[in-house]
């Protein structure tokens, strides 16, 4: 297992290593018989491994998804690309239990007011969308402290976690090559690649290079 794992990652798992490994839960599964294979989708690569989108109104696809769904549903029922897509039923499951996350709100008060209202990448200072990233996630050993933190825009908080982007130890943004390959766009953070981020004033407030360290070398996509 651990040799199949180490395979697609940047580096390969020493003997001492026990990384985290994420995994998918699929439900409702609906399996066909040997003789009734669909086969994949259209332009779907072996090696694609976080999905693909289709339109199912792109002609090119129609007849492939309207074909997957009367297998699934019976020929009974018709796929009317016509009209916006909708799904009938119940739209929330049943209720869970989660633990709750104490201190994210004071956390999120003094990265605010460190990064005077903006996103250290972008500039944007939109209140709503300015979030309070966690340098090193609390899950792999992080804590609320201001030096573990970047007061980030939405979308660019997204990226961070993901790997797309990350700030070196001299506070220079990286970004990955893999935003381009995998979405075909990101050319207003290309613009920005090696430029210094904000940080805040005191030298002390600022992101410390072993987080900043742990996220290029664990979380950005470098290749």
């Amino acid at each position: 297992m651990r040799d199949a794992i180490s395979r697609y990652r940047h580096q390969p798992i020493s003997p001492r290593d026990d990384p985290i490994i994420g995994c998918l839960f699929v439900r409702d599964t609906r399996f066909f018989g040997a003789d009734e294979d669909a086969g994949p989708p259209p332009d779907f690569a072996s090696n694609i491994v976080q999905g693909k989108g289709y339109d199912l109104a792109d002609g090119a696809y129609a007849g492939y998804f309207r074909d997957v769904i009367h297998r699934l549903t019976g020929p009974a029922v018709e796929l009317d690309l016509s009209e916006p897509w909708h799904r009938a039923g119940p739209v929330y499951g049943d209720p869970r239990l989660q633990p709750q996350r104490l201190g994210q709100q004071a956390f999120k008060g003094v990265v605010l007011d460190a990064y005077r209202h903006r996103c250290a990448i972008t500039g944007a200072k939109i209140r709503p969308v300015l979030q309070a990233a966690h340098i090193l996630p609390l899950p792999s050993g992080g804590q609320h402290r201001l030096d573990n933190g970047l007061l980030l825009r939405s979308d660019v908080h997204i990226m961070f976690d993901r790997g797309y982007l990350s700030v070196d130890p001299k506070h220079r943004l990286l970004v990955s090559p893999r935003l381009r390959e995998d979405f075909g766009n990101g050319e207003e953070f290309y613009s920005r690649h090696g430029q210094s981020i904000a940080v805040p004033e005191r030298a002390a407030d600022r992101p410390h290079h072993d987080f900043l360290e742990w996220h290029v070398d664990t979380v950005f996509q470098a290749g």
